[in-house]
């Protein structure tokens, strides 16, 4: 799998977290949230760190390596997920964009997870050869 990629950019999982990205930021910039710099910061850092873990496990070139790097990707999947929750809590953020956005996180972290999974049987396979 790793030398059928050419470049990060032609992943699925790497082109959705680019767009929950910028979904995260237009949100982020509207109301009261703009103004709560700590949860904004925090909210966009994980989102680029999605995107971001991604190339890097591309880039590097090493199944074990790049599924380590897929892993983390997951986990900062959780970490926009958990401060919407807050954002929505204070009142930042409305049910339905709430709702949608959630449901959008949750997306890439499905098919960041199946990235994962996917190096890790390509790992299986070739430890049996």
């Amino acid at each position: 799998m790793l030398s059928n990629i050419v470049c990060f950019e032609t992943l699925i999982a790497w082109q959705k977290a680019r767009d929950r990205r910028r979904a995260m930021d237009q949100v982020t910039q509207h109301r009261a949230f703009a103004k709560d710099f700590g949860l904004t910061r925090q909210i966009q850092r994980a989102a680029v760190s999605i995107m971001s873990n991604i190339a890097e496990g591309v880039e590097r070139s090493v199944r074990r390596e790049f599924h380590q790097l897929c892993s983390a990707a997951q986990g900062a999947c959780g970490e926009v997920r958990s401060p919407l929750y807050v954002a929505f809590d204070v009142g930042y953020l409305v049910e339905d964009d709430f709702q949608r956005l959630l449901a959008q996180a949750a997306e890439v972290g499905r098919v960041v997870g199946g990235l994962r999974a996917s190096v890790e049987k390509l790992g299986d396979k070739r430890r049996s050869v």
